[in-house]
């Protein structure tokens, strides 16, 4: 039995919109961190559903180039977080307007 690639945009839609609302609603730095990791891993969804509709690889290579960009940008965010934590003995995001001065 083969899924349709309408349950696949289905579930995507509902991931990415829970990475979405996660974004705009947290102050932690890890929160948002891991909400921007969960839209990645919608489109991730997205690339490999259209790839399996289509019947070649080329979704799942995108898929695969956006997971090391994931990496990356977790390396670095975890980087980030890390400074903001010594600096202000807090993750959360609303602090660091105060680095400027």
């Amino acid at each position: 039995m083969l899924v349709p690639v309408q349950w696949y945009l289905v579930l995507s839609a509902g991931v990415f919109c829970i990475g979405l609302f996660g974004v705009l609603t947290r102050r932690n730095a890890l929160m948002f961190l891991i909400s921007v990791e969960l839209m990645l891993n919608a489109a991730n969804v997205n690339f490999v559903a259209f790839s399996l509709q289509w019947g070649n690889v080329t979704g799942q290579t995108f898929a695969l180039f956006v997971m090391a960009l994931a990496a990356a940008e977790v390396a670095i965010g975890i980087g980030i977080i890390l400074v903001l934590y010594r600096n202000f003995r807090d993750v959360d995001v609303t602090e660091a307007a105060t680095m400027r001065w």
